[in-house]
């Protein structure tokens, strides 16, 4: 288990706020590490600086010769008008049909790939992008919120992967589930400083109630024995008698004040919604409704009804058609025909997809704030609220632009809360929010009077919230009421029964096409075996090539008076790294024959 990577030392600042100061720590193929932090606290920044893509103000991060990295970023990188495999192409050298293999593993099929990759949903570009990563046969993963936007259908797809992924990985992710399924260790981000733990986040959580246990009774022994000393000073230090113990005692109070027990930042999301008057009856009504675009139909025949004070969750695979739902029942695209209708006194807010990342970024958090606030708002109830999300002190000064994806949703939220709205319709608000603030998001909605409809894929929020579930899926819209454990047992029972497939935009039908395909598949997937082996064997020719060489010279410029044991020391190693290569090379031979037969 070498060491891949070494961040040694390294100190970082942004605008006069310290991310990391004098943080170090050892990286091997032995772990894959989830990364975890509050937001702002430098998760990002670190694999932007280990990646290259950042500068250190001083320190080092030292690579292995052998690292091969690869990694998902946040923000997307395609082209204008670029399709899936031309960006696959462009990011990894590689050949079409070698593309389309490894795009099949995350379900990406032949008809998508000439499709351009902005007119897909956030859940098929992280698809792609992850797609491009695997195309570069890593041996160390960096995954900055791998799970954003992915259905859970892909969720489960990816965490498949990762398990069976060979080499290490370092995981940035606010989804716990994700991170306790996938990570055999973690890697704390807190005080400027990197902490690792090798052990798996539940441990680590485990071990950090434990520690926050122990700081809160201690801060109770330290609040208690400062009492103690306060009362003993105040009541003897103007008598003479008593005076000298009086300044005894004070000292100790000095020293009781500089101690620190803390073990974490103590600032927390404070989320409420507004107070609102609760309605009964019907919120919104569809009837035969057909939703879509001008040259295609998404979904068609949407009967149902969502109740005032329902917390609805609406579920479905990547490109099914969650969020053109939304859209059509927020009016911001009109439905083909049938009717929508929201009951009276409804007052709508949306947080959709991307919506922090079109917040004006000249903008500070205040003047933000104060524009989208209802009418009236005061400068200190947009202040009050902003320090609820953590915008305290000079924070609320912050342009927008220097706010990470995280602050940029929290900011989000906190405009909606400067409303009063009694129907909340909210598209994937925990993608960038950190394991506190999604914490403090369920439990806020959760006593919300109001109605609230949202998508999400997130699945322990979504089981925390959700008292009814609307599934899109294979063009119809559906309601099943009941929570998420309710649908996810129906869900299983159909997968057991047979009657339910794969939803990715596959023609229901002849048995011969279905066979085809799982052979496409298979082969497919032999390929970028045999392909991950060649070139795992490539990197093992060279090395003991190299080694040769070195034996070689040193035999070369060997003299009758050097140490003759050294010399057939030397000879011996040589003997066995040309047996090596010559078994190597055999063996290399027979997969590039294993893979030409397959293509």
């Amino acid at each position: 288990m070498p060491t891949l990577l070494r961040v040694t030392n390294i100190h970082k600042a942004y605008n006069g706020r310290v991310l990391f100061d004098e943080a170090s720590v050892d990286l091997t193929d032995q772990y894959k590490i989830g990364v975890v932090g509050r937001n702002g606290a430098g998760k990002s920044t670190l694999c932007r600086m280990i990646l290259g893509l950042e500068e250190l103000d001083s320190g080092a991060i030292w690579q292995h010769d052998d690292l091969v990295l690869s990694h998902l970023q946040q923000h997307d990188d395609f082209l204008e008008g670029e399709t899936v495999i031309a960006y696959l192409e462009r990011k990894s050298g590689r050949p079409d049909w070698r593309c389309a293999e490894v795009a099949a593993r995350f379900a990406i099929g032949n008809d998508r790939l000439d499709m351009q990759v902005m007119s897909l949903s956030g859940g098929y570009r992280t698809r792609v992008k992850l797609t491009s990563m695997l195309l570069e046969e890593p041996n160390f993963l960096i995954l900055d919120e791998p799970t954003n936007f992915l259905d859970l259908r892909t969720q489960l797809l990816l965490e498949s992967f990762l398990k069976d992924f060979k080499g290490g990985a370092l995981i940035v992710s606010h989804d716990r589930r994700f991170l306790m399924n996938t990570c055999t260790a973690t890697l704390s981000v807190e005080r400027q400083k990197l902490v690792f733990h090798p052990s798996s986040i539940q441990k680590y959580l485990l071990a950090r109630e434990e520690q926050l246990e122990h700081a809160k009774r201690a801060n109770a022994a330290v609040a208690i024995k400062r009492k103690q000393l306060q009362t003993f000073v105040d009541k003897n230090r103007a008598s003479a008698g008593t005076a000298a113990q009086a300044r005894n005692k004070q000292k100790q109070l000095d020293r009781l004040q500089d101690e620190d027990t803390s073990v974490e930042d103590a600032r927390v999301v404070r989320l409420r919604f507004p107070e609102i008057e609760v309605r009964r009856g019907t919120a919104v009504r569809c009837t035969n409704m057909t939703i879509g675009y001008p040259d295609c139909d998404i979904a068609t025949d949407i009967n149902l009804e969502i109740d005032h004070g329902e917390r609805v969750v609406i579920i479905g695979d990547n490109g099914q058609g969650k969020t053109t739902f939304v859209r059509s029942i927020t009016d911001s695209l009109p439905a083909k025909s049938g009717s929508m209708r929201w009951g009276h006194g409804c007052e709508l807010s949306v947080y959709a997809q991307h919506v922090y990342g079109s917040i004006p970024e000249d903008e500070t958090v205040q003047t933000y704030l104060l524009r989208v606030a209802m009418p009236g708002t005061s400068t200190q109830q947009v202040q009050d609220t902003a320090g609820s999300f953590l915008f305290q002190g000079d924070d609320i000064l912050k342009p927008v632009k220097i706010l990470s994806g995280g602050e940029r949703a929290r900011l989000c939220l906190a405009g909606i809360l400067l409303g009063k709205p009694n129907v909340l319709v909210l598209d994937e608000p925990t993608n960038h929010l950190d394991v506190e603030s999604i914490g403090a998001l369920g439990d806020a909605l959760c006593e919300f009077a109001g109605t609230v409809i949202l998508v999400c894929h997130d699945r322990d929020f979504v089981a925390k919230v959700a008292t009814s579930i609307i599934e899109v899926r294979d063009g119809s819209v559906t309601s099943y009421p009941g929570s998420w454990d309710d649908w996810f047992y129906r869900v299983q029972q159909e997968i057991d029964q047979g009657l339910r497939g794969d939803t990715a935009n596959e023609s229901i039908g002849a048995p011969s096409a279905e066979e085809e395909k799982a052979h496409k598949k298979k082969v497919a997937r032999e390929l970028y075996d045999l392909n991950k082996k060649s070139a795992s064997l490539e990197r093992q020719i060279a090395k003991y090539e190299k080694g040769k060489v070195q034996l070689d010279e040193q035999l070369a410029a060997a003299t009758p008076t050097d140490d003759i044991t050294k010399q057939t020391k030397q000879t011996k190693q040589r003997q066995a790294h040309v047996t090596k290569l010559e078994k190597l090379e055999e063996e290399w031979m027979a997969v590039l024959a294993s893979i030409e037969a397959l293509s």
